[in-house]
């Protein structure tokens, strides 16, 4: 690439490095002081609250973050269970009144109507009977400052370093080699 730019028959050349594969990107000590404003802020709307909670304690992203029904919540008499993957999560009774809230949310009017009306999301669109976009989901969130990237590796990092890699897999529905790779990064000196 010099000897071409060298003898004008290109221009100078940079190639930008490859990034790593291992996430740089984690929220600690805000992840927290977030997790608690989405929890007790009133003035953020619901949907921002839960999802953003949601990303907060499970890492969720985005594209299943929207992809979710009232289906997968179970009210029971005593205790509210959210099912990511094949185990349901006991929720706190606060977390589970916020996703019970949004559950029984109204859903607005579509922008876009549509001929067949598909099932209920607990992150509607503005198509009736599609989710919220995940780009869409994202700029909510941002917009409210909750940055879903890091707060979603902040709390994948959380859940790795405490428990072995085949509970995150099981709770959250990832792939058992994204939680090993997720352990042994949060586990590494």
């Amino acid at each position: 690439m010099k000897w071409t730019a060298g003898r004008r028959l290109t221009r100078e050349l940079t190639v930008p490095s490859i990034p790593s594969q291992e996430s740089q990107d984690l929220l600690d000590d805000d992840r927290w002081r977030l997790l608690q404003g989405c929890l007790t802020d009133d003035a953020l709307p619901t949907e921002v609250r839960a999802g953003g909670a949601i990303t907060l304690m499970f890492g969720l992203s985005t594209e299943r973050l929207c992809q979710l029904t009232p289906e997968h919540l179970e009210f029971g008499d005593k205790h509210a269970h959210l099912v990511l993957g094949r185990h349901p999560v006991l929720l706190p009774p606060w977390f589970a009144e916020l996703l019970r809230q949004l559950a029984e949310q109204p859903q607005l009017r579509p922008q876009l109507p549509r001929a067949h009306p598909g099932p209920q999301w607990l992150f509607p669109g503005v198509v009736q009977g599609k989710p919220i976009s995940t780009h869409g989901m994202t700029q909510k969130l941002n917009r409210h400052g909750i940055p879903v990237r890091t707060a979603g590796n902040g709390a994948l990092a959380a859940l790795a370093a405490d428990l072995p890699s085949p509970i995150p897999a099981d709770v959250t529905g990832m792939h058992r080699h994204t939680a090993l790779r997720w352990v042994a990064y949060a586990r590494r000196d």
